[in-house]
Formats: structure tokens, C-alpha cells, sequence
């Protein structure tokens, strides 16, 4: 019969938590925010540079929710509990997520940045208009990335709650 210790269940709780940040982060802004910024603020300038600032808050704390991941299930599989030990697929779904995440926090991202201050800073129209093509057309693989992440952080929620739950069944 096999007990699971305390820190274990802090760790599958943190793992947990830091899945919902990633996962119900992204909900929120793509869900919440962007409509109320876009509704509420005047114009596109600011309300741009307002979504760029709040994407690079979520970005920061997926980058925590990261290293508490990996901190988490690597004591985990380090204790090696046979039953809430860490499978392969989690690491290869978490490996994913992360490389997914550095792409765009590393690469993409302040690129789509840069692009968005110059187009916001021409005063020309012709060279605003293609200067936005720039940046929506860079735009449009970071948008199918982040959903991407979220699709394979839902999945990896879902794996570790069904391992969670086969556990639980299991004797005391």
C-alpha cells in the first residue's frame, strides 16, 4: 500500500496552480480582456500598446508557472512514487509548452513589439498601413502559437488529473 507524502501533494498542487496560470491566463486575456480594452480604450494606438504590456505580464508569468512546473515534477520524479511519479508523455507535453513559450517570449514577441511601435510612430499612411501588415502578418503565427500552448497545457491538466484520480482510487 502505497502513502503519498505531503510534499508530493504540494507538488502536484503547485502543478496544478501553475497550469491554471498558464492555461487560465491566457482565457482571461484572449476571453476578457481584449474585448474590454478594445471597447472601453479610444483607439488602436493605446489600446495596442496596453495588450502588448499585458501579454508581457502573462509572458512573465509563464515563465514562473515554468519553472514551477519543472521544479515540481522534477522532485517528483526524483521521489519516484510510483503511482504520482511523472510519465513521459508529461514531460514531453511540459517540453513542448516550454518550447512553444520561448519561441514566442524569446523571438516573436519582441519582434511583433518592435513592428507595433514603428507602425504606431509613422505619421505617413501608406507606411503605417504596410507596417501594420508587418506586424498582423507576424501577428498571426504568435495567435496560433499561444493557442497552441493552451490546447497542450489543457491536455497536460487533463493527464495529470486522470493520473491524480487513478491514484486516489487506489488503496490506502
Amino acid at each position: 500500500m502505497n502513502r503519498v507524502g505531503w510534499r508530493t501533494v504540494c507538488c502536484l498542487s503547485v502543478e496544478f496552480l501553475a497550469l491554471g496560470v498558464w492555461v487560465g491566463g491566457l482565457i482571461v486575456l484572449v476571453g476578457a480582456v481584449i474585448p474590454a480594452v478594445f471597447n472601453t480604450f479610444g483607439g488602436q494606438d493605446l489600446g495596442g500598446f496596453f495588450l502588448t504590456r499585458a501579454f508581457e505580464g502573462y509572458n512573465r508569468l509563464v515563465v514562473a508557472a515554468l519553472v514551477l512546473l519543472l521544479s515540481a515534477m522534477g522532485y517528483r520524479q526524483w521521489r519516484g512514487e510510483c503511482s504520482v511519479g511523472v510519465s513521459r508523455g508529461e514531460w514531453i507535453l511540459l517540453s513542448a509548452m516550454g518550447g512553444i513559450a520561448g519561441l514566442i517570449i524569446l523571438v516573436l514577441h519582441p519582434q511583433a513589439a518592435a513592428l507595433q511601435a514603428e507602425a504606431f510612430g509613422l505619421k505617413d499612411e501608406q507606411a503605417k498601413k504596410a507596417a501594420f501588415e508587418a506586424f498582423f502578418r507576424l501577428h498571426k503565427p504568435i495567435r496560433s502559437f499561444y493557442v497552441v500552448n493552451v490546447l497542450l497545457g489543457i491536455w497536460l491538466l487533463a493527464i495529470k488529473t486522470k493520473r491524480s484520480l487513478h491514484h486516489e482510487g487506489s488503496p490506502a
